[in-house]
């Protein structure tokens, strides 16, 4: 007679059976993560409309304002390995279903907030919530996925770039009509719920997809699992993190930023007609660089599936740098200021489908959550450097001395990831040490 099985940490939230055999059940599971992400793309996306409207009904100073960006993306990142080693331990399942409830508790938090330490708090507990659900989906790509590990990790993360894209202009809408505090209420009760209901369905990958081999000859891949403590030892690991910081910082001050960027430029209510659609230039930006930043992520993803991750990531961090000076030289154009923005977020979002891959690459599939989410921290680090580009901008008067920094930081990424990363982790996969 066969035992029931018992439900243990290495069986929650495992598949069935059955549906392990459906060719098309790792899909699924990738939708589901897709749909996950975007649920939680605008705690991160759409800040920057509420940023200048809480200033207004509080007095409170723009660069106070954005310290709670910084303290969401600090918990969002920095306890990702935490998380992560939940998911590798536990399964993806209860790991998202809190961080849904949390996620939807720090908006309604936002809505009351009537002091900035209340506001300080809802970001950490936002936060938390966005870091579980985006650490839990990545992670959970990569070991569906060792086949396609950049092109499921773009899918993914592209649920988080694009994702707000749907909302963005409701969003925008609700705030001008209800005002920001019923926007934060309402749109953070359904995100939530959403995400609590897909995290019922999720589940971990079995042993066998991990060890599924990548045809491209051009991707190289460890055969051998090393643990969080075994990679944090490894110099190609800090040289990855190094260069996601560089990468992160430029574009998270143009995800904070935006907005005030573009009411110093005084264009961000002119309207802009491209194609017969007509929206302020903020709007409209806002809207086309959420399409854009999710796009990148799997088409670049699936670049580097094809030709290598290090040649991808110098492709993309050159037009980065570009894009960053073209921004600055053009953007008081409200058509320019569209379409170059546009620019940098498709050259920037690529970001989270190319490190999450070569680190699962570079260290294995077993410990794939923990191992991206200690990488993903990178991403804490270089929110360190977003209310230094406020301040950075009222010092100068303008936004020049941050454009420049921003671009010669993608410059930099750029030329170590051909020179320094390739050959560092060509020597690590060798020594399988």
């Amino acid at each position: 007679m066969n035992r029931p099985l018992a439900a243990t940490a290495d069986n929650i939230g495992s598949a069935p059976t059955a549906a392990v055999q459906s060719p098309y059940y790792r899909w699924g599971q990738l939708i589901m993560g897709i749909v996950c992400m975007a649920m939680i793309a605008n705690l991160q996306y759409g800040w920057t409309l509420f940023v200048n409207p809480i200033a207004e009904r509080h007095g409170w100073s723009r660069a106070a304002i954005q310290v709670a960006f910084t303290i969401f993306v600090l918990t969002e990142t920095w306890l990702v390995p935490i998380e992560g080693y939940l998911v590798d331990k536990f399964g993806p399942r209860p790991v998202v279903l809190v961080g849904g409830l949390l996620c939807g508790l720090g908006w309604v938090m936002n809505s009351y907030a009537d002091s900035l330490t209340l506001l300080y708090i809802a970001a950490a507990v936002g936060g938390v919530g966005a870091g579980a659900v985006y650490g839990t989906c990545v992670g959970n790509a990569l070991k569906w996925f060792p086949d396609r590990r950049g092109l499921a990790a773009g899918l993914t993360a592209a649920g988080f770039g694009a994702g707000s894209a749907l909302t963005i202009i409701p969003i925008s809408a609700f705030i001008k009509s209800s005002g920001y505090e019923a926007a934060f209420f309402y749109f953070g009760i359904g995100q939530g719920l959403v995400v609590f209901l897909l995290s019922w369905f999720l589940s971990r990958a079995p042993e066998h997809k991990e060890r599924t081999s990548i045809s491209s000859i051009n991707v190289q891949q460890t055969k051998r699992d090393y643990s969080p403590a075994e990679v944090l030892r490894k110099p190609v690991f800090w040289v990855m993190y190094f260069m996601f910081v560089l990468v992160a910082a430029g574009g998270l001050m143009a995800t904070a930023q935006l907005g005030p960027i573009a009411k110093d430029f005084k264009i961000g209510d002119i309207p802009v007609n491209i194609m017969g659609l007509v929206l302020p230039a903020l709007t409209f930006a806002l809207a086309i660089d959420r399409v854009l930043n999710g796009l990148t992520r799997p088409f670049f993803g699936w670049v580097s599936d094809q030709i290598g991750r290090e040649q991808t990531m110098f492709i993309a961090f050159a037009l980065e740098a570009i894009g960053i000076l073209l921004l600055y030289n053009f953007g008081q154009n409200p058509v320019a200021f569209v379409i170059l923005t546009g620019m940098v977020f498709f050259a920037w979002g690529e970001i989270y489908s190319l490190f999450p891959s070569t680190c699962a690459d570079t260290f294995g599939s077993k410990f794939a959550a923990s191992n991206a989410g200690l990488l993903y921290t990178a991403k804490g680090t270089a929110s360190l450097l977003v209310p230094l580009s406020s301040v950075l901008a009222a010092a100068t008067g303008s936004w020049h001395t941050v454009f420049i920094v921003a671009s010669v930081m993608n410059a930099v990424a750029a030329l170590m990831a051909w020179f320094v990363l390739k050959p560092m982790r060509k020597a690590h996969i060798a020594r399988q040490d």
